[in-house]
């Protein structure tokens, strides 16, 4: 089915949006790549710099401690390099700080383009790391965790790239992400094992983010399709939101539904300032959303 929803433009003139997250006091922050900065928008609609954290910010989450955890890719959107590159890392940043950097590194694998991030019901932060977006050569794929006290771990390690791209965890702590380069979603059960929920449809669905809703079904953002796929948990589509554009990442509030456009792919080195982000409401809102914070200092 079509879900018959309307979307609500807040603000554009965006440099390449993602990874939206709801702060207490109900204004929205998110990343913007190009810009190399975390973005605020309140209820007047106007968007303006929450923290510049150099590179390419792909997505940030709020934590229990009042920081925000943010996935820095290093400097990348597609061909484009940010003037002022980094280390792909998990920074940290805290209201009116600078960025720090957490983990760059697990089981003595460096980071190649940290991506999306989500605490679990535990306080776990899990976040993808496929590297940069190039089918042609295609960096190692992994999913890794960080606990609140501070130890890292892989929780997968593919046997071949796909660009784990969003994730989601659920109440019972199994991880779902999606694939860009493949189009599918899957999940890391608890027991260890994963079970493929089926590619999307379309001819070439290109996945990005997701998020969960209160009855469990999977939303999945598709670059190309111009909206996000509607999944039951088990993977079966139940519809389709068109939102137009290039739709990157969503985040809940209750029934609001906050997604963050970056209106054209990423196929130039010119940065693009086109983003945009949308407010809808979404029937029966989202599911809990989780938060944790992590017990370890920076790395100098």
């Amino acid at each position: 089915m079509n879900y018959d929803l309307k979307p609500e433009l807040v603000t554009s003139d965006l440099g390449w949006p993602e990874g939206p997250t709801v702060m207490p006091d109900g204004s929205v922050v998110f990343v913007e790549s190009y810009r190399s900065q975390l973005t605020l928008v309140g209820e007047d609609g106007k968007a303006r710099q929450f923290a510049y954290v150099t590179g390419a910010p792909n997505s940030c989450v709020l934590g229990s401690d009042g920081a925000l955890y943010v996935c820095q890719n290093g400097g990348t959107v597609g061909p484009w390099r940010a003037a002022e590159m980094t280390l792909p890392s998990i920074q940290r940043v805290r209201p009116g700080g600078k960025p720090e950097i957490l983990v760059s590194e697990v089981d003595g694998v460096k980071m190649n383009g940290p991506n999306d991030l989500v605490f679990g019901p535990d306080g776990t932060l899990v976040w993808t790391d496929p590297g940069t977006y190039n089918p042609a050569n295609p960096d190692p794929s992994y999913i890794y965790a960080l606990s609140p006290d501070g130890r890292a771990s892989v929780k997968v390690a593919f046997p071949a790239p796909t660009f784990p791209n969003g994730v989601v965890v659920e109440a019972d702590g199994s991880i779902v992400w999606d694939e860009s380069y493949t189009g599918h979603v899957c999940r890391l059960k608890t027991d260890g094992t994963i079970e493929d929920l089926g590619r999307m449809p379309g001819k070439n669905p290109i996945l990005d983010g997701m998020a969960i809703a209160k009855d469990g079904s999977l939303l999945v953002t598709d670059l190309v399709g111009e909206g996000f796929h509607v999944l039951a948990r088990d993977g079966t589509p139940k519809g389709f939101v068109r939102t137009g554009g290039c739709p990157t990442n969503l985040a809940f509030d209750g029934e609001t539904l906050w997604v963050t456009d970056a209106s054209v792919l990423a196929s130039s080195a010119e940065p693009n300032y086109a983003g945009r982000l949308w407010r809808l409401t979404f029937p029966g809102g989202g599911a809990p959303t989780y938060k944790g914070s992590i017990g370890m200092e920076a790395k100098a």
